[in-house]
Protein backbone atom coordinates (compact mmCIF):
# COMPACT_ATOMS: atom_id res chain seq x y z
CA UNK A 1 0.00 0.00 0.00
CA UNK A 2 1.29 3.45 -0.87
CA UNK A 3 1.44 5.87 2.03
CA UNK A 4 1.75 9.62 1.75
CA UNK A 5 5.19 9.55 3.34
CA UNK A 6 6.42 7.05 0.72
CA UNK A 7 5.50 9.30 -2.18
CA UNK A 8 8.02 11.53 -3.98
CA UNK A 9 8.10 15.26 -3.20
CA UNK A 10 7.40 16.20 -6.82
CA UNK A 11 3.63 16.21 -7.55
CA UNK A 12 4.19 15.11 -11.15
CA UNK A 13 6.24 12.08 -10.07
CA UNK A 14 3.60 11.28 -7.45
CA UNK A 15 0.79 11.46 -10.02
CA UNK A 16 2.66 9.20 -12.44
CA UNK A 17 3.47 6.74 -9.66
CA UNK A 18 -0.13 6.53 -8.42
CA UNK A 19 -2.08 7.05 -11.61
CA UNK A 20 0.24 5.37 -14.11
CA UNK A 21 -2.21 5.18 -17.02
CA UNK A 22 -5.35 6.65 -18.51
CA UNK A 23 -7.80 4.09 -17.13
CA UNK A 24 -6.88 4.83 -13.53
CA UNK A 25 -7.42 8.54 -14.09
CA UNK A 26 -10.80 7.86 -15.68
CA UNK A 27 -11.79 5.54 -12.82
CA UNK A 28 -10.91 8.27 -10.31
CA UNK A 29 -12.86 10.79 -12.39
CA UNK A 30 -15.96 8.60 -12.25
CA UNK A 31 -15.60 7.91 -8.52
CA UNK A 32 -15.19 11.60 -7.67
CA UNK A 33 -18.96 11.97 -8.03
CA UNK A 34 -19.57 9.25 -5.42
CA UNK A 35 -19.75 5.53 -4.80
CA UNK A 36 -20.33 3.36 -7.87
CA UNK A 37 -21.06 -0.27 -8.55
CA UNK A 38 -18.93 -2.24 -11.00
CA UNK A 39 -21.54 -2.08 -13.76
CA UNK A 40 -21.82 1.69 -13.43
CA UNK A 41 -18.06 2.06 -13.75
CA UNK A 42 -17.95 -0.26 -16.77
CA UNK A 43 -20.73 1.65 -18.49
CA UNK A 44 -19.01 4.99 -17.88
CA UNK A 45 -15.64 3.82 -19.26
CA UNK A 46 -16.27 3.19 -22.93
CA UNK A 47 -13.72 0.82 -24.43
CA UNK A 48 -12.42 -0.80 -21.24
CA UNK A 49 -12.68 -4.57 -20.95
CA UNK A 50 -14.06 -6.21 -17.83
CA UNK A 51 -10.67 -7.83 -17.11
CA UNK A 52 -8.77 -4.54 -17.36
CA UNK A 53 -11.30 -2.76 -15.11
CA UNK A 54 -11.11 -5.53 -12.50
CA UNK A 55 -7.29 -5.51 -12.60
CA UNK A 56 -7.11 -1.73 -12.24
CA UNK A 57 -9.62 -1.66 -9.38
CA UNK A 58 -7.63 -4.35 -7.54
CA UNK A 59 -4.36 -2.46 -8.00
CA UNK A 60 -5.97 0.78 -6.89
CA UNK A 61 -7.41 -0.96 -3.83
CA UNK A 62 -3.99 -2.40 -2.94
CA UNK A 63 -2.44 1.07 -3.33
CA UNK A 64 -5.02 2.61 -1.02
CA UNK A 65 -6.81 4.71 -3.65
CA UNK A 66 -10.12 2.82 -3.74
CA UNK A 67 -12.35 1.23 -1.10
CA UNK A 68 -14.20 -1.93 -2.07
CA UNK A 69 -17.28 -2.82 -0.06
CA UNK A 70 -18.94 -6.21 -0.56
CA UNK A 71 -22.50 -6.73 0.67
CA UNK A 72 -23.61 -10.21 1.73
CA UNK A 73 -26.55 -10.40 -0.66
CA UNK A 74 -27.68 -12.63 -3.46
CA UNK A 75 -26.69 -11.61 -6.05
CA UNK A 76 -23.59 -10.08 -4.47
CA UNK A 77 -23.36 -6.29 -4.52
CA UNK A 78 -19.95 -4.62 -4.63
CA UNK A 79 -19.45 -0.86 -4.37
CA UNK A 80 -16.32 1.17 -5.03
CA UNK A 81 -15.44 4.56 -3.59
CA UNK A 82 -12.35 6.72 -3.27
CA UNK A 83 -10.25 6.75 -0.13
CA UNK A 84 -8.83 10.01 1.22
CA UNK A 85 -5.66 9.36 -0.79
CA UNK A 86 -7.77 8.70 -3.88
CA UNK A 87 -9.67 11.95 -3.36
CA UNK A 88 -6.37 13.79 -2.98
CA UNK A 89 -5.21 12.36 -6.31
CA UNK A 90 -7.79 14.55 -8.06
CA UNK A 91 -5.40 17.46 -7.36
CA UNK A 92 -3.07 15.96 -9.96
CA UNK A 93 -5.76 15.88 -12.62
CA UNK A 94 -6.62 19.60 -12.51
Amino acid sequence: MLKRFNLPDCPVKTALMIMGDRWKMLIVRDLLTGTKRFGQLKKGLTGISQKVLIDHLRIMEENGLVNRKVYAEVPPRVEYSLTELGKASDQFMT
